[in-house]
């Protein structure tokens, strides 16, 4: 099976940080967000994988390259003008032969891939949506389902005397090569406004799979700082692979740190970091050759490389 990853999105919510850096490789506990996903799909036994872009795309090639370096293939399709996220998918269809996992590109998660897909499979789906619980179900769209999980209605960001469920699409999906046939070409369009809708109306067999494990969209500043708290504070476990790069990448033997600076256990630090005398950082993440100065107090922050 392969998997397309939609990292095509300019990342308005999350400027300024993504002015020069599109979302997709914004540090995330000093790695590149699409970094989890992909060791997260690596994991699973699923190396053949499609990335679709859109904003920014050479700083994205750049930095990932063919895969190689991280276990997997990589393939890059980058659209001349933002298709959405079904769009997206329409446009990688010459690489596509094969049922895909679909991911949005601003998603993390724990989840059990091989269930997905089987779940998937022993239903006998068109369309399998992966969705989480929210405490807060009126700032998102609603998935309703019965009871065997099948879908039976969307509900767009309802007002509070609608909401009859806390279920939310989570941004990642198995989808069949014939469901390419509902898309329009060379259009921009949505899979939550428009290709699911359009397959429920057609009567074309769309599942569920309710997850329970982690969820975030890092789409805002405020998730982008609670996604760190989360990986500092063990909430969220990275992939092993990623947790031995960080737990490295923090020795103190790649670090310069005065003898009397205080730095607590939920710090992450890159390779090149100096901390000043008498400094104290709680709970932050510190990027590549940063300079925190003397009697600097650091608390709850996300500090990017070079500074």
């Amino acid at each position: 099976m392969k998997a397309l990853i939609l990292a095509g999105g300019e990342g308005t919510r999350l400027r300024p940080l993504t002015l020069h850096t599109p979302k997709p490789i914004v540090p995330v506990a000093n790695i590149p967000f699409l970094r989890y996903q992909l060791e997260l799909l690596r994991k699973h036994g699923i190396d053949d994988v499609i990335l679709s872009l859109s904003y920014q795309p050479d700083k994205i090639e750049k930095l990932l390259g063919d895969g190689s370096n991280f276990g997997i293939r990589l393939e890059y399709v980058v659209e001349s003008s933002p298709l959405g996220t079904a769009g997206a998918f329409k446009n990688a269809e010459p690489f596509l032969s094969e049922t895909t996992l679909v991911f949005n590109g601003d998603i993390l998660c724990e989840l059990d891939l091989a269930e997905v897909i089987q779940h998937h499979q022993s239903s006998k789906a068109a369309a399998t949506l992966v969705l989480t619980r929210v405490e807060n179900p009126s700032a998102y769209g609603l998935v309703e389902t019965e009871k065997n999980g099948k879908i039976t209605r969307f509900l767009e960001k309802p007002g509070a005397n609608e909401i009859t469920c806390n279920t939310i699409n989570a941004g990642t999906y198995i989808l069949e090569r014939e469901v390419l046939q509902s898309i329009p070409a060379a259009q921009n369009y949505s899979f939550e406004r428009g290709l699911f809708p359009s397959l429920l109306r057609d009567r074309r067999p769309m599942y569920a799979y309710l997850s329970q494990g982690y969820w975030i969209d890092i789409g805002t500043p405020q998730k982008y700082l609670q996604v760190h708290q989360d990986i500092l504070h063990k909430r969220f476990l990275p992939p092993v692979e990623l947790a031995n790069s960080m737990a490295q990448a923090s020795s103190r033997q790649s670090t310069r740190i005065s003898k009397n600076a205080q730095i607590d256990a939920n710090t992450l630090m890159a390779p090149g970091v100096e901390i000043g005398e008498g400094a104290r950082i709680v709970s932050s993440s510190i990027g590549e050759n940063c300079v925190i100065g003397n009697h600097a107090t650091i608390d709850g922050s996300v500090i990017w490389p070079g500074v």
